[in-house]
C-alpha cells in the first residue's frame, strides 16, 4: 500500500518525504517529473512495549510506502507519466505550506484552504474528463450491443460525472461494493482517499500551535468529509530532529511541549487512512507487527505472515496486546483464560497478538 506525496511548489514537499524515508533526492541528477519511492516505519509503542517483555533477538515495525511526486497543478495533470505515477498510488498526502518565510518564494496570500481547494478541483477536473472519455466510447458500444454489464458500467460513470460537476471528489460519493471493482480499473484521483498535511511555522508554542493549526486554518470541515483527514508538522523542526540521536530528539521535543514529533503523527495517520491494521506474532526470537486491512479475517491475516498459513490454517490463539501486558505471560494470560482460540472466520482487532496453528 502506498501514500503518494503531493503538493503545490515550495511547501516542503519533498523535504519532508526524505526526512519520511531517508532517501536522498540530488536536485542535479533526478527528473522533476519522476516520483521517488521510500519506506518509513510506522511507530508503534504498544510493540515497544511488548518486546520488552519478551527481549527478541528481532524486532520489526510495520510499514508505509510513500511516493514522492513531483508538483501538481493543471499543466502537471496533463502529462502523461504524471499521471500514471499518481495512479498508482492507494492514498494521498497533500502538503499545504502554513510557514511564513521570505526567502521561500510563494505566490500571494498563504491560505492553505485555497490551495487545498484548487488542488483538489484540478483533480476533480482530470476525473471528468476520464469519465467523459470513457462514456463517449460506452455510448457506441451499447449502439452496438446493450449488455447488463456495459449499462451498469453507464449508469455508474453518469452518476459520477454529475457528482464531479458539483466540484465534489468522487472520494465522497457513496457507492457499493460492486461498483467500486467497477471503477476500480480508472484509478480515480479524487476517489483516493486524502490526508492534508499543514506545514506551519516554528515557534516557541510549537505543541499547542501543532494542535491548533487544522482549526486555525479552516481545515476541520475538509478533514471531517469521508476518506479524509488532517494533521500537522513543523518541517524545520523536523528536519533538525532527523539528525538527532533519540535521546536528543526527545529532549528537543520536550522544549516544545512535545512528547512525539509530527512525523510521527503523519506516517500513523497514512497508516489509518489506508484502512490499515497492526496485528503482532511475539517470542524471544522475534516481536513483529503484521499489516492488514481493517475487516480481515484471521485466515486472511494468517496469510499475510505466509501464504501456507493460511492454506493450512486450522485455529487462532488470540489476546489483546493490553491483555498480554497485563498477564505479563503467555502462561499467566492462559491461567487467567485469557487466550482465546478463534477460527477462521474471526475478524481480526488492531492490536492483537495472535500464534497461528496450522496443519503445514
Amino acid at each position: 500500500m502506498k501514500t503518494g506525496i503531493i503538493g503545490l511548489p515550495q511547501v516542503g514537499k519533498t523535504s519532508l518525504f526524505q526526512i519520511l524515508t531517508k532517501v536522498e533526492i540530488h536536485a542535479a541528477t533526478h527528473n522533476p517529473r519522476e516520483a521517488h519511492l521510500g519506506i518509513a516505519r510506522v511507530p508503534d509503542d504498544r510493540l515497544d512495549r511488548l518486546a520488552a517483555l519478551y527481549n527478541p533477538k528481532k524486532l520489526v515495525h510495520a510499514a508505509v510506502e510513500y511516493a514522492d511526486v513531483a508538483a501538481i497543478g493543471q499543466e502537471a495533470l496533463k502529462d502523461t507519466n504524471y499521471l500514471a505515477s499518481l495512479r498508482q498510488v492507494d492514498a494521498i498526502a497533500h502538503v499545504v505550506r502554513a510557514f511564513d518565510d521570505p526567502s521561500i518564494p510563494h505566490v500571494g496570500e498563504l491560505d492553505p484552504l485555497r490551495d487545498i481547494k484548487n488542488v483538489d478541483f484540478d483533480m476533480i477536473l482530470s476525473d471528468l474528463g476520464q469519465v467523459e472519455k470513457r462514456l463517449e466510447r460506452l455510448q457506441k458500444d451499447l449502439k452496438k450491443q446493450k449488455t447488463t454489464e456495459l449499462e451498469k458500467e453507464n449508469d455508474l460513470l453518469l452518476r459520477c460525472k454529475t457528482h464531479l460537476e458539483t466540484e465534489k471528489p468522487l472520494r465522497e460519493m457513496v457507492i457499493d461494493k460492486d461498483d467500486i471493482k467497477r471503477i476500480r480499473g480508472f484509478m480515480f484521483l479524487s476517489q483516493k482517499p486524502i490526508l492534508y498535511v499543514l506545514n506551519i511555522s516554528e515557534s516557541s508554542t510549537l505543541g499547542a500551535d501543532l494542535e491548533s493549526a487544522v482549526s486555525k486554518f479552516n481545515l476541520s470541515d475538509v478533514a471531517s468529509r469521508h476518506n479524509a483527514g488532517a494533521t500537522a508538522i513543523c518541517g524545520k523542526v523536523e528536519a533538525e530532529l532527523a539528525s538527532m540521536p533519540d535521546e536528543d530528539a526527545s529532549e528537543f521535543l520536550a522544549g516544545y511541549g512535545l512528547t512525539e514529533s509530527g512525523l510521527t503523527r503523519l506516517i500513523r495517520k497514512s497508516y489509518e487512512l489506508l484502512g490499515l491494521i497492526s496485528f503482532f506474532t511475539v517470542g524471544e526470537d522475534e516481536c513483529r507487527a503484521w499489516t492488514t486491512e481493517r475487516n480481515s479475517r484471521a485466515q486472511d491475516a494468517a496469510g499475510v505472515i505466509h501464504t501456507d498459513l493460511s492454506k493450512h490454517f486450522i485455529r487462532a490463539e488470540v489476546i489483546h496486546w493490553d491483555k498480554l501486558l497485563e498477564a505479563g505471560s503467555e502462561a499467566n494470560a492462559k491461567s487467567k483464560g485469557w487466550m482465546r482460540l478463534e477460527g477462521k472466520d474471526y475478524i481480526v482487532q488492531d492490536g492483537d497478538v495472535m500464534h497461528i496453528r496450522h496443519s503445514g
